[in-house]
């Protein structure tokens, strides 16, 4: 199956999908939708510039650690053109209680400079201009694309994602990439930015890494294959020597 973007110049390949699996697909989604309603990105933002920059800080950083420092840097430098009349060390004090700080200033202020030089100061709302941009993978483009201008592009693939995609069936793969195609095969394009949003917040509340408390929540128990995998049963203890 091949989809055109009117948001991209070029098409992306997505695996065929058989219709059970595009109904399964379905039915996780009305679930999500059923126990996420409120589902949204975790990232304080008013403005598309505001997004575009706490999502690049976002990497290998939580969304609490962003959401802490982005107030005063907004505040400070409240346009795009504010950002491209100073230095990445003029940021750095703002940002340098998150990992890579020092990157990542240097990231946002040639984003920004390319955001005032080459777009007036208005972020572009295209898949290929945005990874244009200093900083900006596919990932973070999916994320502004969905949120700032509500145009589906693709899935947003966080850690979150990648784990419920392998829990639940949806993909075999690792490849953050491949698993993003599959999801966009099996769930309705509409859905896509919520799709993310629902997945990380069940990831976050019920399915984690460590501690998922699987066998307790009805989703998981419906289509996650770690809670339907029999518990292996607790070895007997050694009896003592008399």
């Amino acid at each position: 199956m091949t989809t055109t973007s009117a948001t991209s110049k070029t098409a992306f390949d997505l695996p065929a999908k058989t219709r059970a699996e595009k109904d399964r697909a379905r039915r996780i989604l009305a679930a999500l939708e059923q126990h996420y309603p409120d589902a949204e990105c975790a990232l304080n933002y008013r403005t598309a510039h505001e997004l575009l920059l706490a999502t690049i800080l976002s990497a290998q950083a939580t969304d609490v650690s962003v959401n802490k420092a982005t107030p005063a840097l907004f505040a400070a430098f409240p346009l795009p053109a504010d950002y491209a009349a100073t230095s990445p060390a003029d940021l750095e004090p703002y940002i340098q209680t998150i990992g890579l700080f020092r990157n990542k200033a240097k990231a946002i202020h040639a984003a920004m400079e390319t955001v005032t030089r080459e777009h007036g100061g208005v972020v572009p709302s295209t898949m290929d201009e945005l990874l244009e941009l200093r900083g900006v993978a596919r990932k973070t483009a999916n994320v502004v694309l969905g949120n700032a201008f509500g145009i589906n592009v693709g899935v947003v693939v966080d850690t979150h994602v990648q784990r419920l995609a392998t829990r639940f069936g949806l993909t075999k793969h690792t490849d953050p990439k491949k698993i993003e195609r599959d999801l966009m095969a099996l769930f309705p394009r509409p859905s896509w930015t919520q799709l993310s949003h629902m997945l990380i917040d069940h990831g976050r509340q019920v399915c984690k890494a460590r501690g998922a408390s699987c066998a307790e929540h009805p989703l998981c128990r419906g289509y996650c294959s770690n809670a339907r995998a029999p518990k292996p049963k607790p070895k007997p203890k050694p009896k003592r020597a008399t």
